[in-house]
């Protein structure tokens, strides 16, 4: 479809105009938020611009629509739910567990039902005399019954919603009593909605119980592995379309043995066990590092961040890995790189003729508004706007890395926000999550819903840069968009 391409207008410009709607008190705080990628100080290394004078991690503005999750999402529904040989309660009214039930998209390995138990739903299901009188024994008596109903799970997580905080349910001291009780994990996480501005807050408290109730007394006890000199975990990948499988494929291939991959089709055991690896590999930084550092500061064990999307990344960050061992691994290494490359050498013959010079503006949470970034160059495309949900400081500085001069970034923006962005820089493309996607097809402009591949993927590694590819391609020049004229075009 012909489309039109809009006056020229600096991103400096339109936030202004943006704001201008606001009352003055809002359009102060909001401005704080929004800002230009500016070309990068002199002398600092790997940063292409400058991000982080952009503020992030607070409160949204009470009255302006945000599409931030909540702790209670952050710790179950990202960190703790694709945990598969584990049972996740969500304690409290149904609501918060039905509306987090199974909707990521984590891939596992097992019988449902038997050893795996990802794409189940268990809530203590409250009621008002629960609330009046409080739930504890309601809670033990759904860990009972969740024992003898799956005798093969391996531990429970206790998944507070917002009421147990409000009443004091003491959820540590049942999870001590039904541990002693059935001889299982128990692990009480206060995870309330309420806590922080974010779900962010939900995984820094989600990686606090890992550290406080799996992995450091699993190794105080003493855990039956004796670990190798290639051995790693894989950290923050959730399995979304199957991403970390082709992940944990391209580091076996360079002769690296994954000893824990989680929390995406990760098992107790393998958490059990990470601080026995020689590196911890981290995905989605935003969600993990704090584990990671817990496990450094603890028990040695150095990490490392990587990017698996789109070839450049990968081979970048294979050979990054690499040279944290030997020459065998790093010889292995090239010789993938150099495996994949007629495949990517296709990938690009067949779609870079037809995506070549589109523009994108992304809006998504964790790690993918930098990390999906160079895919998209890889094709040829180019990002005129990039911005994260629950980020904090550290992910606006690394996306200099990534982004260039110029870069419209906006941080937990608002629908009305993102709405006038895209109808005034009217992008070839948008990714963002499911509450954005509708709404931005109703105004004309191609989707990909970006949070869980929009049912599709894997997106990592050189097979997932394949699917990605032709994703791009299908939403951008799918004939439809030539069906109907956009909002600006019709008449008043």
């Amino acid at each position: 479809m012909a489309k039109d391409i809009p006056d020229p207008i600096t991103p400096e410009k339109l936030i202004e105009d943006v704001l201008s709607a606001y009352p003055a008190k809002s359009a102060k705080k909001r401005a704080k938020h929004l800002g230009v990628a500016e070309a990068a100080p002199e002398g600092e290394t790997g940063i292409v611009s400058k991000c982080d004078t952009v503020k992030s991690n607070i409160k949204s503005v009470p009255g302006v629509m945000t599409i931030r999750g909540c702790a209670y999402a952050g710790s179950k529904g990202v960190v703790w739910g694709p945990i598969k040989d584990m049972v996740h309660i969500s304690h409290g009214p149904v609501g918060c567990g039905h509306y987090s039930w199974s909707q990521r998209r984590n891939y596992y390995t097992g019988t449902t039902g038997v050893d795996s138990f990802v794409t189940f739903q268990f809530t203590t299901d409250f009621q008002e005399k629960d609330i009046v009188f409080g739930g504890d024994k309601k809670l033990e008596k759904t860990i009972d019954e969740i024992n003898e109903l799956f005798p093969l799970v391996k531990g429970i997580t206790i998944q507070s919603e917002c009421p147990i905080g409000l009443i004091g349910d003491d959820i540590e001291a049942v999870a001590k009593k039904k541990k002693a009780d059935i001889g299982k994990t128990i692990v009480p996480v206060r995870c309330e909605g309420f806590r922080g501005v974010s779900q962010s807050l939900g995984h820094h408290i989600a990686n606090d119980m890992l550290r406080d109730w799996v992995i450091d007394p699993a190794q105080e006890a003493g855990v039956d592995y004796e670990g190798g000199a290639y051995d790693v975990n894989i950290i923050g990948d959730y399995n979304i379309g199957g991403d970390a499988w082709s992940s944990r494929i391209l580091l076996e291939e360079i002769g690296l043995n994954v000893i824990g991959c989680w929390s995406g089709d990760a098992t107790l055991a393998e958490i059990e066990r990470a601080p026995k690896a020689r590196l911890n590999l981290i995905h989605c930084y935003r969600s993990m590092t704090y584990i990671c550092r817990h496990m450094e500061e603890k028990y040695g064990l150095a990490w490392m961040e990587y990017n698996f999307f789109g070839p450049s990344q990968i081979a970048a960050s294979l050979r990054a890995i690499a040279s944290k061992f030997d020459q065998t691994i790093q010889d292995k290494a090239e010789a993938v790189i150099a495996k994949y490359q007629p495949l990517v050498d296709a990938v690009k013959a067949k779609y870079m003729p037809r995506l070549e010079g589109k523009r994108v503006m992304l809006y998504v949470g964790g790690l993918r508004p930098r990390h999906v970034v160079t895919a998209y160059h890889d094709l040829g495309m180019e990002i005129v706007g990039t911005g994260y949900e629950f980020a904090h400081g550290d992910d606006y500085k690394r996306t200099g890395e990534y982004v260039k001069e110029g870069t419209l970034i906006y941080d937990d923006v608002s629908g009305y926000e993102l709405e006038k962005f895209i109808e005034t820089l009217r992008p070839d493309l948008v990714g963002s999550g499911i509450k954005e996607k509708y709404a931005t097809q109703k105004m004309g402009i191609p989707f990909r819903q970006m949070h869980s591949w929009d049912y599709s993927g894997p997106y990592h590694g050189y097979d997932g840069f394949a699917i990605f590819a032709r994703d791009m391609d299908l939403a951008i020049n799918n004939p439809v968009w030539g069906l109907f004229d956009a909002p600006w075009k019709k008449s008043a």
